[in-house]
């Protein structure tokens, strides 16, 4: 078996929603991204800081991380005094609770041949608690009924559960690029009944290749997604708009487009790479060449061009004024707001249009302020 299960906890949402995508999926090679190797390296130094916090041996790996910076560090200090608020609070009602740092987590007894690795698992009487660090900014991943937190948890279960009298089951999903520290609890009960129920007869589906496929945002980090044919069926569906002015199509109409245009440009656009990626390889595809695209004169020594134009008595320089971010690292926090609290600002950002589920406070418009003076 290799370093992934097909039906993985990380991509559980993906299958339990679309059971097919898992055994379609396994044709696609693995390509990585900067993301998933800036998300690991985030990992990598969060693990080792809670070690070290918890008293355990621990490398330092900081000097082999590609994409370590000051951010990182912030995020990762965070996490390890998340987590050890939990272990203080775990250690009130338990004199030897259990933690548990990049654990194996094998929850084959509902999914066949299914593991995967929780970040931090934490187990006294009565409460599990399950923590998963996410490094991303791009998506905001909630708790509430995650599919791959309750895999961890079953997985965590049948490890401990005969050793510790648990009843509740917590899951954190700590995210602080997104501000995020999202928390869902559900009793040991209500978990195993879901696991029997609808886990268990999905992932036998999943990992048979069967089932029916379905469309939705778990698309979204599918290997599929640019010429799966369901996909593409979905998303042309707004085609029978025949894209006239918004003037002439009913207000329901127009929000029905509004649900689903994301999904239809990000469709678009994977189509498009997709397209490209095949041509670079080779593939003609019929009314359609490759060109060079545009490009800037770049220099091709920093250091020598400095050098050139000083000795030719030009200042090879542009001065400009160090931005928010970079200030506030050299001067450090404190005596950032010290001496220049005052001299910020932080102006309206541009207005935009977002589904109600939206966590942001909405915004008053020219009509609310109309009705309120009268």
């Amino acid at each position: 078996m290799g370093n992934h299960a097909l039906l993985s906890a990380s991509s559980s949402h993906r299958w339990l929603n679309c059971p097919p995508s898992a055994r379609l999926c396994e044709s696609y090679d693995d390509k990585g991204s900067d993301f998933a190797a800036e998300g690991t390296d985030a990992h990598a130094l969060c693990e080792y800081k809670l070690r070290k916090a918890l008293g355990m041996a621990a490398q330092d790996p900081t000097e082999s991380l590609t994409w370590h910076s000051t951010e990182m560090e912030d995020c990762a200090n965070g996490y390890v005094a998340f987590v050890m608020e939990l272990v203080a609070e775990a250690k009130k009602v338990c004199a030897d609770p259990v933690v548990l740092i990049e654990q194996r987590l094998d929850y084959s007894k509902y999914v066949k041949e299914g593991f995967g690795t929780g970040d931090c698992v934490i187990i006294a009487d009565e409460t599990l608690h399950i923590v998963d660090y996410k490094h991303g900014r791009g998506v905001l991943v909630e708790a509430d009924d995650n599919p791959q937190m309750k895999l961890y948890a079953l997985g965590a279960l049948e490890l401990f559960d005969c050793i510790y009298d648990i009843d509740t089951v917590s899951m954190t999903i700590y995210q602080p690029r997104r501000s995020n520290v999202s928390t869902f609890t559900i009793s040991k009960q209500e978990l195993c009944e879901w696991a029997d129920k609808v886990l268990t007869p999905t992932a036998e589906l999943a990992f048979n290749g069967s089932g029916e496929y379905h469309c939705g945002e778990w698309c979204q980090f599918c290997k599929a997604k640019a010429d799966c044919r369901e996909r593409a069926k979905a998303n042309m569906e707004l085609a029978r708009y025949e894209f006239r002015q918004p003037p002439l199509l009913t207000d329901e109409e127009v929000e029905e487009i509004l649900g689903q245009i994301d999904g239809l440009t990000t469709w678009a656009s994977d189509i498009k790479d997709y397209a490209l990626q095949a041509a670079i390889s080779g593939k003609q595809w019929s009314g359609y060449k490759l060109v060079e695209g545009r490009s800037n004169r770049k220099y091709t020594d920093e250091h020598a061009v400095i050098a050139a134009v000083t000795a030719a008595g030009y200042d090879p320089y542009e001065h400009k004024i160090l931005g928010i971010t970079a200030m506030t690292a050299m001067l450090g926090k404190k005596q950032f707001n010290a001496i220049l609290g005052d001299l910020i600002t932080k102006p309206q950002g541009k207005l935009t249009l977002v589904p109600e589920s939206d966590k942001r406070p909405a915004m008053t418009t020219i009509i609310d302020d109309f009705k309120e003076d009268n």
